[in-house]
């Protein structure tokens, strides 16, 4: 069984590129435009993996991983935010707020992938 990852992202292009990546690297992907959509998402399920963009309309990608941790059923759910703000500000606040890694835009197909088998304790697999 495939394991399943939401993205969240506002940007439909950087959503379907990513998910294209992550479909390519074995998984099942969620997505969401929005915190609130991203919400309702975790709501019907609970992912094995998060992915945020920061830079989002409402509530951005650093608020929602506040959020995602006060849930119970996501509480320990790895989160990795993905995004372009690569200063030091947004980086900090992104783990004060619970992701277990900040990697920034654009990244390469192979250490997106390689990044998540890590967290989720997969073995790797030779490209």
């Amino acid at each position: 069984m495939k394991r399943q990852i939401l993205v969240v992202d506002d940007e439909i292009g950087a959503l379907t590129l990513i998910g294209i990546m992550l479909e390519r690297g074995g998984f099942n992907v969620l997505k969401a435009r929005d915190a609130t959509s991203a919400l309702a998402q975790l709501d019907e399920s609970t992912p094995e993996l998060i992915i945020l963009d920061v830079m989002m309309p409402g509530m951005d990608g650093i608020e929602l991983c506040g959020v995602i941790r006060q849930r119970e059923a996501t509480a320990k759910t790895p989160i990795i935010i993905l995004s372009a703000r690569g200063d030091a500000d947004a980086i900090i606040r992104g783990i004060e707020a619970g992701a277990n890694d900040y990697l920034l835009k654009p990244i390469l197909h192979h250490d997106l992938v390689s990044k998540i088998r890590t967290m989720l304790g997969q073995p790797m697999v030779s490209a």
